[in-house]
């Protein structure tokens, strides 16, 4: 086998171990834990969708959008850790298992190619393009460190919750319906392409939380995912 073919055997393996390879353990709970979780998954959810879509109606440059992005992030870390136990997760690795790290980052770095591509695409279109710009045009209109830090500190808050408490609260099919939950909740902002970016998004890192069994693998492709497209998007719809 040459380079290459040695190459794409380890970049397969390497995904398979990220997204489908399950690493056996026990995470469930009991009964009136569980319920105990839902019943706190779903208040968290009313408030939290109520939170972010007035954090991203808010006027490019407004005061109020720093306080009410970490309202939001402070409502999914709540809601997280009241739920019960989260876990950090491992994925196999030759014969034994680690914690998730080096994998997700570079998942995250072949999804932000894959929506530079769309985004290409997008910008051609002028009403999708327009739903995109009035993204951007929140990040313009704060300094780089701080809306990187805000953007990285949310990425977390979501993982925690959507992949750590909702995650634990659904029984049966939780990728997709983590998935399709994280997408709804985005139809708060009113704005098409976030839906669409959500709805991928999820289906990823939900395929890393089944995986791996908790919330670090996660939470790291959201956060590099989501900081690289701090800078991409700008660049790309100026």
């Amino acid at each position: 086998m040459g380079p290459v073919g040695l190459l794409r055997d380890a970049l397969g393996r390497a995904v398979r171990r990220a997204l489908w390879d399950v690493v056996p353990r026990d995470q469930r709970d009991t009964p009136a834990a569980l319920r105990r979780r839902q019943w706190v998954v779903a208040a968290t959810l009313a408030v939290g969708a109520v939170v972010l879509g007035v954090s991203l109606r808010l006027e490019p440059g407004s005061a109020w959008f720093y306080p009410a992005t970490l309202t939001l992030a402070a409502v999914w870390v709540a809601g997280a850790l009241a739920s019960g136990p989260l876990h950090l997760g491992r994925i196999a690795w030759r014969s034994r298992t680690v914690r998730p790290v080096l994998t997700p980052v570079v998942l995250a770095v072949a999804m932000t190619g894959v929506f530079t591509l769309g985004a290409l695409v997008v910008r051609e279109v002028p009403w999708l393009a327009e739903r995109v710009e009035s993204v951007t045009e929140i990040a313009d209109a704060g300094a780089l460190p701080l809306v990187l830090a805000v953007t990285a500190l949310n990425g977390v808050a979501e993982e925690l919750f959507f992949r750590g408490a909702a995650y634990a609260a659904i029984p049966r099919h939780p990728v997709l319906w983590t998935t399709l939950l994280y997408g709804l909740t985005t139809l708060a902002t009113g704005n098409a392409m976030l839906v669409l970016a959500a709805l991928l998004l999820g289906a990823v890192v939900g395929l890393e939380r089944r995986a791996s069994g908790g919330i670090l693998g996660p939470a790291l492709t959201h956060v590099t995912w989501s900081g690289s497209m701090v800078f991409v998007l700008p660049a790309l719809f100026a």
